[in-house]
């Protein structure tokens, strides 16, 4: 299994089946899921660029999504190798693909609000965990520890989000800022888990020692994404 793919393979944040192909990363060499990695492609002119959508022709290549393998990737040419064809690579490639995954994590939890599965305010996400289990709980990365823990004990074994700041959810939920957030299950909710997923491996999130216990794949976390 080679760690690129045709144009016509399987897109998007889909559950995987029995039938749904394996992507092989070029920097670890283990093969997977796609839903905790991302897709790159070359441009006509060579350069190599982010296919977060999954949708951009041309023959993919997939990295584990996180700093750590995207810079290995971009210095050892990882991905020339894999595309078997000179790539240029973006110096400031790191930091772009973080702003994209941002950037759909926040229109992510947009669409999650625009389908009715979202709450925010600390008393109304406090009234909802009271009224029974949830999909994810949002806090804000640079909100109150101690705000954050009164509703944790609320929250179950729901998913805990913790990568997007104030002023991205506020982003999110037409607001100015948001500290705090209630998602319900739905299709909506699970796009955000797999996009937090995968920012989290480009940014610090609190209680990241958690995640790793929980889920040292990286996949999917109790908390700290």
């Amino acid at each position: 299994m080679d760690g690129v793919d045709g144009r016509h393979m399987a897109r998007g944040g889909r559950t995987k089946d029995r039938d749904e192909p394996e992507r092989r990363c070029i920097v670890s060499g283990e093969s997977g899921p796609t839903e905790p990695m991302i897709r790159f492609v070359l441009s006509p002119d060579g350069v190599v660029t982010p296919d977060l959508a999954e949708k951009l022709p041309g023959r993919g290549i997939w990295v584990t999504a996180s700093r750590e393998a995207l810079e290995t990737a971009a210095k050892k040419r990882l991905f020339s190798r894999a595309a078997r064809a000179q790539a240029v690579v973006p110096e400031d490639l790191v930091d772009l693909t973080e702003r994209l995954l941002t950037r759909r994590a926040v229109d992510a939890v947009a669409m999650a609000r625009k389908a009715g599965l979202a709450v925010t305010g600390f008393e109304k996400v406090k009234a909802r965990l009271k009224q029974g289990p949830v999909g994810a709980l949002v806090a804000a990365s640079d909100g109150s520890d101690q705000g954050q823990a009164r509703l944790r004990g609320l929250a179950g074994d729901a998913t805990i989000i913790r990568c997007l700041t104030s002023e991205e959810l506020g982003l999110a939920f037409g607001r100015e800022f948001v500290i705090h957030a209630a998602l319900d299950e739905g299709g909506a909710t699970r796009r955000v888990l797999r996009e937090v997923n995968r920012l989290s491996g480009f940014r610090p999130c609190a209680a990241d020692d958690a995640r790793n216990d929980a889920d040292p794949e990286g996949i999917g976390v109790r908390n700290g994404i």
